[in-house]
């Protein structure tokens, strides 16, 4: 049964869509198209994400979802959203550290950060500060396509010549009309007494849907959004992060600052993990216990050698682990799942699997990262996938580590043209960064189910039960929200008619006692 419901609601979703883009093309293009930008259009004809993204964000009222979709588009050709990049973005803008992103929050969600005392009030640069936030969040919905951002406006040392009420108004909109559900919420930190009145304002902007993501932090109280390895120093955390430009500091998935020397290249990077492996294979085999290795800050990839061993016992490996039922459709490679990998408490819930399958006429090379090395162990996270096969990938938890929301994996793969005759190695540092296919996997932490310890088969249908009854719920929701809207928009509709009636009552009224009163003076007696 609740599967029928829950099929019943995805198809009125589909409904909702298809009402959507058609109406959406007979009200708004066949006037004009030139207002908008083709590159926006063919992406709402194609991507049902993009549609139930105002849908939802509308309480799926198709009126309103295509007047923000009309607002949303008008705003990105006139910003040239589709085209704003580095160069256009005056350089000053980038190394005033003013807004960047960086880190997460306790639900896995990234942060965005705005440093409210390095902005100044200045009207002639007020246009090249909005397309600099507009670069930013295009940049982030183009890698983590679907995924929230948290607001951080951290408002240390600030003062009113910092605020700027119509910038504030601007990135308001951003994630009212031009981003929909891109707001997971809205942290104000350590703001100053003197600045209520402001944010009563601002509190008036942000509208029903998104007042309850407003959330006002102390210092102490901050922790209670965001772990402290992902706040600064200022704000009681323990962050070493320190902002420069260039590069971009927004790509976990490259080499962080060490702590203990300089920078590494990512071809230094590779070597420096290999002598490190050698190393501890050595002394594993005089010790019997290994000693605990310090956090390193580069990224996973296991020696190329360790491919031949694997390959072996790759039914073994995937064994017992759940096969995933989404799939996010690559130019070479189709990647499964789509979005995330689930862990869990669980023996077999501490494995994940990513598979594979390479869609090009030629091999594709292959390689997993994940911004948790310590915590991973991935295999093969390096190798080749042959035209029209596939490769199932294990993630496993090492030891004793937990998953994280926060923990991130990156799968790159290029096409081999020359038939995959060159090593691996040699062939990511030869190939352009232009044809490297990048897609971004997340963590979902599944929630322990406090059950008596029972059959594999019994703890993984009660996980499959709360996830249906969760979807069924939301289901639901959608649709009663849905139901409540046409309600409501039937009960204005009959209280305008009731007015209507009552005025065409009392004018007839008015009429009758006007007929007896003439009726009355024409028979008297002159």
């Amino acid at each position: 049964m609740a599967e029928v419901d829950q099929h019943e609601g995805e198809q009125d979703i589909e409904k909702k869509i298809e009402e959507t883009r058609q109406r959406f093309e007979n009200e708004f293009l066949q006037d004009s198209t030139e207002k908008y930008d083709s590159r926006d259009v063919e992406r709402l004809q194609k991507d049902d994400s993009l549609v139930e993204g105002y849908l939802t964000w509308r309480t799926y009222v198709v009126d309103d979802a295509i007047k923000m979709i009309d607002e949303s588009f008008q705003w990105r050709k006139e910003f040239g959203v589709n085209d704003l990049n580095e160069s256009i973005i005056p350089k000053w803008m980038f190394e005033t550290g003013a807004v960047y992103l960086h880190g997460y929050d306790k639900e896995g969600n990234k942060l965005f950060w705005f440093k409210v005392k390095l902005h100044v009030k200045d009207a002639k640069t007020l246009i090249d500060k909005k397309k600099y936030v507009a670069f930013w969040l295009e940049r982030y919905a183009k890698k983590e396509p679907g995924m929230p951002l948290t607001v951080v406006f951290d408002m240390t040392e600030s003062g009113l010549g910092n605020i700027d009420m119509e910038f504030v108004k601007y990135i308001i909109n951003c994630f009212k009309v031009y981003y929909p559900k891109f707001l997971s919420k809205m942290i104000i930190v350590d703001m100053p007494w003197i600045m209520n009145a402001a944010w009563k304002i601002v509190k008036s902007w942000l509208g029903p849907e998104a007042i309850s993501k407003l959330k006002f932090a102390s210092r102490s109280e901050i922790q209670s959004f965001i772990e402290a390895e992902y706040l600064p120093p200022s704000l009681g955390g323990t962050d070493p992060f320190r902002y420069s430009y260039p590069p971009l500091p927004d790509d976990d998935f490259q080499t962080p600052l060490c702590e203990n020397g300089p920078v590494l290249s990512e071809d230094d990077t590779e070597s420096k993990e290999e002598e490190t492996e050698v190393k501890d294979a050595l002394e594993s085999s005089y010790n019997s216990e290994v000693a605990v290795k310090p956090k390193k800050v580069n990224f996973l990839e296991d020696s190329l050698r360790s491919e031949d061993n694997d390959k072996g016992d790759a039914n073994t490996r995937t064994r017992g682990i759940k096969k995933p039922l989404t799939t996010f459709k690559g130019p070479l490679l189709d990647v499964s799942p789509a979005e995330e990998l689930s862990f869990g408490s669980g023996e077999m819930e501490k494995k994940s699997l990513i598979v594979l399958s390479n869609v090009t006429k030629n091999q594709v090379a292959f390689k997993v990262r994940t911004t948790a090395p310590e915590k991973y162990r991935v295999k093969p996270s390096s190798s080749c996938c042959e035209a029209g096969a596939s490769v199932d990938i294990v993630v496993s938890l090492h030891g004793g580590s937990q998953a994280s929301p926060q923990d991130r994996f990156l799968v790159m793969a290029a096409e081999m043209d020359n038939g995959g005759s060159q090593e691996l190695a040699q062939f990511w540092k030869e190939v352009p960064k232009t044809k490297i296919m990048e897609h971004r996997l997340r963590c979902h932490v599944l929630e322990k189910v406090k059950t008596k310890p029972t059959l594999n088969l019994l703890k993984e249908y009660s996980v499959e039960s709360e996830t249906n009854g969760q979807q069924e719920l939301n289901t639901t929701l959608m649709r009663v929200m849905a139901c409540s809207s046409r309600l409501e928009q039937k009960l204005n509709t009959c209280l305008w008619v009731q007015k209507v009636l009552i005025g065409l009552v009392l004018a007839l009224v008015m009429l009758n006692l006007l007929c007896l009163f003439q009726l009355g003076a024409s028979q008297q007696p002159s």
